[in-house]
């Protein structure tokens, strides 16, 4: 469950806001934004000046008041680009400050090399000890589970209330340091040196010390300042023409020029908008490692979910026993059951819980049958599971084409019969299990799935956004086309192993496509890596989350199209208030251009369009308009602009038609508005 989102403006962040806009005044901290920089040279040559004036006036330069307010208003300018970057990350702080109070000091049971168990803080744990937890206690840092299983609240870390179970092997066995132990008794493995635990990468996410600038990010900085290096140029040359034309300019509309033409609106809410996205994947409850990726994540082409838990709801449960012809079917089922004992997965439990319903199980005496017995673990490489008994009794069950393959190599015929269940399993969109004896084909086992409600909608919605969508899966190519058709995504991948994930990124990615993915296993490890953006689920193994460039939090498979919309809406955001900060810059020059020049040359009187007051009063008006307009736009910097499931092409026009004429006109009407007001005074 994501973090709920606090009020933008709680009176705490916006006092500790305001004392770091006048923090961030540092100019060692205004140079890595060239806009801002440039702007507030101005504002100290205004400074300048205007402490000239009160010594010694000059009539050239506009009164002592007038200048006064340029400088106050070029002032608060700064003030406001500060306040947007140091609110953003206010909010941040504040809720790094939550988090730490998670983080405690509590002791660990370490495991010493006699096996004894030993107390240490948990500050004091290393990469590679083991320690036990039970019942009751905090879990001391991240790890994985080696023996055991426990239910954990994870609340504190998630936001969500209900307790998960967690269990040594397989793809849930990763715990999270500050989560507690409801039940049971673990031992687990440390991952994470002293520092660098999922609760200290999320602290110092969210303080802004891991943000750094993304590629679009540094891209539009460096265009930004050309922008501002031109109209250096501009401003520069303007000067020999006014001396032409006698018509001297004062220093302070000189500067108020400058101020207004360069693009000051985005400059200021560029840091903004950037810290606002990583804090928009946080309480999503994802933990990114860059910038890049959310960013990445706006731009994907291909999304591949796993079918289990993703498309579908994922516990798979056995509903019918097919047996083979000449098969009885308690032989069937007990041959199910026999490699089903040691099969903690929901899928082989729920065979055994089948095999009970209605029939007369001897369970004690397979039991006695299954001890001393060698499981035989499923992997995605052999796609089946089972058990070799005392008496040399080989059981296996598993992928028809897997067991098939096996019977064929020991000589022994797959029937028809059979075939025929599986593809008539498989097309009704359910798994077929084959169970073999000594690879001679027992009969076949149906699982069924539910596929997840609302996820063809889901998946219409990416189909808009312009994103393929791929499932991969382990079924066979039947289910997979049954599932894939009628879930609504665009490809699928059947029989999946690591390697056919990987050529399968690969191959999309030598096509100039973004791809992203989903993993918890070590099997997806090597394609959460491959993938442009590959995340990772925080219950998975320690393998998975290193490979990714994200962790879901709440181990939800869908998450991922969460993380894709607020990828896209990092990027609209940027856009949309680039569009608008540069259309804003018509409605200053119809304002300040005339003003400059009107008396000298009366005929540019005809580019007043908004019937401005007087010279001095346009200028004004511009700059205060210009300082404005920040703050006003904070709370869309911060939220994000709305987003909407539509096509590149119509969000561009979208965004033309919204913030292009929209940031024409809305300065022409408050300049005036301003205008208005500041004649008052003049």
């Amino acid at each position: 469950m994501a973090t709920p989102s606090p009020s933008l403006f709680q009176p705490a962040l916006v006092r500790e806001a305001v004392g770091q806009a006048f923090v961030k005044l540092d100019p060692r901290t205004m140079f890595r934004n060239p806009v801002m920089f440039t702007v507030e040279l101005g504002t100290a040559v205004m400074f300048l000046v205007t402490l000239g004036l009160l010594f010694r006036p000059d009539a050239t330069q506009g009164s002592f008041g007038y200048n006064v307010t340029v400088f106050v208003v070029l002032f608060l300018t700064l003030l406001f680009a500060n306040f947007a970057e140091a609110i953003a990350e206010a909010r941040g702080k504040a809720q790094a400050d939550s988090l730490r109070k998670t983080r405690q000091d509590t002791p660990a049971r370490v495991r010493q090399p006699d096996g004894s168990f030993g107390r240490v803080s948990s500050a004091q744990l290393q990469k590679g000890q083991v320690f036990v937890v039970e019942a009751g206690e905090l879990i001391p840092t991240d790890g994985e589970i080696i023996e055991g299983l426990a239910t954990i609240d994870e609340s504190a870390i998630t936001g969500e209330s209900a307790p998960v179970i967690r269990e040594a092997g397989g793809d849930k066995s990763s715990v999270t340091g500050g989560t507690k132990v409801l039940s049971d008794r673990i031992v687990v493995r440390v991952t994470t040196a002293p520092g660098e635990s999922f609760l200290d990468q999320m602290i110092a996410l969210v303080e802004g010390a891991a943000r750094q600038k993304t590629p679009n990010e540094i891209a539009l900085t460096i265009l930004l300042a050309g922008f501002t290096l031109v109209f250096v140029i501009v401003c520069v040359t303007l000067q020999p023409f006014a001396r032409y034309a006698h018509a001297p300019i004062a220093v302070a509309s000189f500067i108020a020029l400058f101020v207004c033409l360069i693009p000051t609106t985005i400059g200021g809410l560029l840091s903004a908008i950037g810290i606002a996205g990583m804090d928009r994947a946080l309480r999503a409850n994802v933990i990114t490692k860059s910038g890049r990726a959310v960013e990445t994540a706006g731009d994907i082409d291909v999304l591949l979910l796993d079918k289990t838990g993703t498309i579908t709801i994922g516990n798979r449960r056995a509903t019918h026993f097919w047996p083979a012809p000449g098969v009885s079917e308690g032989e069937l089922v007990e041959a199910a059951v026999l490699t089903s004992l040691h099969d903690e997965t929901p899928e082989g439990k729920s065979i055994v819980e089948l095999a009970r319903q209605g029939r007369r199980l001897d369970e004690p005496a397979l039991q006695q049958r299954a001890l001393g017995g060698e499981p035989i673990k499923f992997t995605a490489e052999t796609r089946s599971s089972g058990v070799t008994l005392a008496s040399g009794q080989r059981l296996r069950k598993g992928a028809s084409d897997a067991i098939g393959s096996l019977a064929h190599a020991a000589g022994q015929p797959f029937p028809p019969e059979t075939s025929q269940h599986v593809r008539t399993v498989a097309s009704n969109g359910g798994t077929p299990l084959v169970v073999s004896e000594n690879d001679r084909i027992l009969g076949v086992v149906e699982l069924q799935d539910i596929i997840k409600p609302g996820i063809q909608e889901r998946f219409e919605r990416l189909r808009r956004m312009g994103i393929k969508t791929v499932m991969v899966t382990g079924d066979n190519p039947l289910t997979a086309k049954f599932i894939a058709e009628k879930a609504g995504v665009d490809d699928f991948i059947a029989e999946a192993k690591p390697e056919d994930k990987m050529q399968y990124i690969r191959a999309e990615q030598q096509g100039g496509k973004l791809v992203a993915m989903m993993g918890d296993g070590t099997n997806d490890a090597p394609a959460l890596a491959q993938a442009d953006v590959g995340v990772a689920m925080n219950s998975g193994t320690q393998a998975a989350k290193e490979a990714g460039n994200m962790v879901d939090l709440d181990n939800d498979p869908t998450k991922l199209i969460e993380v894709v919309e607020i990828g896209k809406q990092l990027l609209m955001t940027r856009g949309t208030l680039t569009t608008f900060s540069i259309a804003n810059d018509v409605a200053k020059y119809f304002a300040i251009v005339p003003a400059l020049f009107m008396v000298a040359i009366p005929a540019l009187g005809a580019l007043n369009i908004m019937g401005l007051k007087s010279p001095q009063s346009a200028i004004l008006s511009a700059v205060i308009f210009n300082a404005l307009i920040i703050p006003a736009l904070v709370p869309l910097a911060l939220r994000g602009v709305a987003y909407q499931a539509v096509g590149a092409s119509a969000l561009l026009r979208r965004n033309l038609l919204i913030y292009g004429l929209g940031g024409v006109v809305v300065p022409f009407i408050g300049i005036k508005v301003i205008d208005m007001l500041v004649g008052l005074f003049l």
